[in-house]
């Protein structure tokens, strides 16, 4: 799943620089922090920031999630569409913040 996370960002944001930020995988846009994702015991947590939850807040509603972050169960499968969408949301954002 992790894998998979990672390749949907990617392809979203191939120009995003991979590094890790706060002991877990993060992808920086322009010197920023783009989203944040971990693999724990029983789900992969992403952590677009608090505006990227906020924003799709309508969407994320069958997920359990918090400010700034969403768990994926490992049972479920990766809702690549939903992601998608919210690191476009986020590469707009930090675009529009250069």
């Amino acid at each position: 799943m992790l894998q998979r996370l990672r390749a949907v960002v990617r392809s979203v944001a191939p120009e995003a620089v991979e590094t890790i930020s706060y002991g877990i995988p993060t992808f920086d846009l322009h010197g920023r922090h783009l989203v944040h994702f971990g693999g724990f015991t029983k789900h992969v947590g992403f952590y677009p920031t608090p505006s990227g939850t906020e924003t799709f807040q309508a969407e994320l509603v069958g997920y359990k999630s918090g400010k700034g972050s969403v768990q994926f169960k490992l049972d479920e499968p990766l809702p690549e569409d939903l992601i998608h969408q919210i690191v476009e949301f986020r590469v707009r954002e930090v675009e529009g913040e250069r």
